[in-house]
């Protein structure tokens, strides 16, 4: 029996990524340049599967963005290459955009050890992912990944939290993924069979990335987390971030460095009322109160603060 013919066998299904792909057959045969180009042209098929799902996407990101502001949360649910991705995207949250702790949380099947090492089995126990859902409630919002669409750990956490009246969704690369009927949304990144075969952190997970990078980057943006296209909430924990924040006050405002250092240092280090400050024409400490009252957006933060007839300016 060929792999062909297994791959057909109607008993035994696979999910796309599992199957083979025609144009690797000779993967071997390459040499290193034309294995680096297959590689690059088949991941086009990742960009096209995400583009594919962006009115789905953008909708979750509005229910998400609803959430939050009522004072919800949103947890990814992975194993393997996929726990890592939401576990890495949630990560970054916090130094890009000074999101509060457990806003968005990374769960990943086997916990922080599977994060650099194989945890044998983690992926079966639906228990522990419905124990890893169990805190979550009608505000928050459970993000599943799967390449397969068929992952115990993954359907425990999206049944806990579906039941406790989460907003639910599945990404997967599979079309016909066993565990959509347990999500309010399914988005199906349709890569097709990887190079390497059953290699789903292959362009399977680069999609899923892109879900991650566009979702969460969307979110913030939506909870007014920069203004404009500057990272304004970024935290300055080193020095190189420290001049960022005064290159992203200069651009901001139209300050010179030094005049925009002593600003900053005037705000506390704080970049949001500093720019605040600077474009309401207002003390730095009623800029922050602004800020206070308009959950931290600069931009309804700045228009609270001009005069009536600045506003339309």
């Amino acid at each position: 029996m060929t792999a062909d013919d297994a791959d057909a066998m109607p008993d035994r299904p696979l999910p796309p990524t599992e199957r083979r792909s025609p144009r690797s057959r000779h993967l071997d045969e390459l040499d290193t340049l034309g294995v680096l180009q297959l590689l690059t042209a088949e991941n086009e098929a990742a960009v096209q599967a995400v583009t594919a799902v962006l009115p789905q996407l953008a909708e979750v990101v509005d229910a998400a963005a609803a959430r939050m502001r009522r004072g919800g949360t949103v947890h990814y649910y992975g194993a393997g290459t996929s726990g890592r991705l939401g576990v890495l995207d949630a990560s970054e949250l916090k130094p890009t955009f000074n999101l509060e702790p457990h806003r968005v949380v990374g769960h990943i099947a086997g916990g922080r050890e599977a994060l650099v090492e194989a945890v044998e089995n983690a992926e079966d126990s639906a228990e522990e992912g419905r124990r890893d859902a169990s805190q979550l409630g009608p505000d928050d919002v459970a993000i599943g990944l799967a390449a397969s669409g068929s992952t115990p750990y993954v359907g425990g956490a999206l049944q806990t939290a579906r039941a406790a009246g989460a907003h639910t969704v599945l990404v997967s690369n599979n079309p016909h993924a066993p565990l959509a009927g347990s999500a309010d949304v399914h988005l199906t990144l349709d890569t097709g069979p990887e190079v390497v075969t059953g290699s789903t952190r292959l362009k399977a997970g680069t999609a899923q990335k892109l879900v991650l990078n566009g979702f969460s980057t969307a979110l913030m943006i939506a909870l007014g987390r920069t203004w404009q296209n500057l990272m304004v909430s970024v935290v300055a924990t080193n020095a190189k971030l420290r001049d960022r924040t005064v290159r992203i006050l200069c651009e901001a405002v139209g300050l010179e460095e030094a005049p925009a250092r002593e600003l900053l240092e005037h705000a506390g280090g704080d970049l949001k009322s500093a720019i605040v400050s600077s474009l309401a024409d207002v003390p730095v400490t009623r800029a922050s109160a602004l800020l206070d009252a308009h959950s931290g957006s600069v931009r309804d933060a700045i228009a609270a603060g001009l005069r009536p007839e600045e506003r339309g300016s």
